[in-house]
């Protein structure tokens, strides 16, 4: 492992607690640092506690604006590598994201609830992923569906995603039958939110916007006061009432498809959530075979500069 520089030799939180019990909320900005919308939000959250705009009445409220601090000096998504694959406490850590994982698994698991801020690289709107029904298996066992779904539905965006760590786990299956080393462990697939899962929370992903998109941090703020709202851990001031039912695009990862050669291409500038037809090529493979839609869906996350043997777009189903 690298020495870490002074600057980047810390990981700083802000925690707040009301004088009554009640659930412990964590907020999470810059996982990856070029990702700063989440940053700029709770900066303005707590310019208003300092100011005393309003305060926790019950619960706890902890906020890290910056989680990576070496990826967000440098305006990169990552910094040794990506912090949120593979975050899990370790007693030998190798990358400076191993030593971010030790100190962010425990902050997660001393709280119940974590909303976690993001952006994304190309156009689109924003939308929230959230995790698996309730469940006893062995992959994501969860008992907090019903929690975690009122926390994606009051967030703002009427997009929710799921199937994250089924799908990868499929994934990573299939790169390991393939001789392939890269990505093919099912562990690379646990991020903020299924760390905070297995230790008995729920949590959710909030994707705000395009990274440059300068609506994103307002979306960010709006979601922040929503959740604390939701949870009754304060009555914020001139607070916007919270949704009440309206409709939802729901859909399901249900497939995950690799790059496996650097001449693998997509037919087209791909963007999340681009309406697919059954059977509409996606891209083609460098043999000369195309990769189709198995059915109606969209395709989610393409990564033009995906590295061969590395997760390369998503396809996603209608739930229900």
């Amino acid at each position: 492992m690298r020495p870490t520089t002074t600057a980047h030799s810390m990981l700083r939180a802000h925690h707040f607690a009301g004088l009554a019990p009640g659930p412990r909320l964590i907020v999470l900005g810059a996982v990856h640092g070029n990702e700063v919308c989440g940053t700029r939000a709770i900066e303005r959250v707590l310019a208003e506690l300092e100011a005393g705009r309003w305060q926790l009445r019950r619960g706890a409220l902890s906020l890290v604006p910056v989680a990576n601090p070496l990826a967000y000096a440098n305006g990169t998504r990552n910094g040794e590598r990506n912090l949120n694959r593979r975050l899990l406490p370790t007693d030998a850590p190798r990358e400076y994201e191993d030593q971010l994982a030790n100190l962010l698994c425990p902050w997660l698991a001393a709280h119940d609830v974590l909303l976690d801020l993001h952006s994304f690289l190309g156009p689109g709107e924003p939308f929230v992923l959230r995790g698996p029904p309730d469940n006893d298996g062995t992959l994501e066992p969860f008992a907090h569906a019903v929690a975690e779904g009122r926390l994606a539905e009051c967030l703002g965006p009427t997009r929710i995603v799921e199937g994250w760590m089924t799908v990868y786990a499929e994934g990573a299956a299939r790169r390991r039958a393939c001789g392939m080393k890269d990505d093919a462990d099912a562990s690379y697939g646990i991020g903020t939110t299924e760390y905070m899962r297995s230790q008995g929370g729920y949590a959710v992903t909030l994707e705000c916007g395009q990274h440059e998109d300068p609506a994103a941090p307002q979306v960010a703020y709006h979601a922040i006061r929503r959740a604390v709202a939701l949870l009754g851990l304060a009555e914020w001031p001139d607070f916007e009432p919270l949704p009440r039912g309206g409709a939802f695009e729901r859909l399901r990862l249900a497939t995950v498809v690799d790059r496996e050669h650097a001449n693998d291409r997509l037919v087209r500038p791909w963007a999340s959530f681009d309406a697919l037809r059954a059977g509409e090529p996606v891209a083609e493979r460098a043999d000369g075979t195309f990769w189709r839609a198995p059915r109606d869906g969209r395709v989610v996350f393409p990564d033009p500069s995906a590295r061969p043997g590395h997760e390369w777009f998503y396809f996603a189903e209608p739930l229900g």
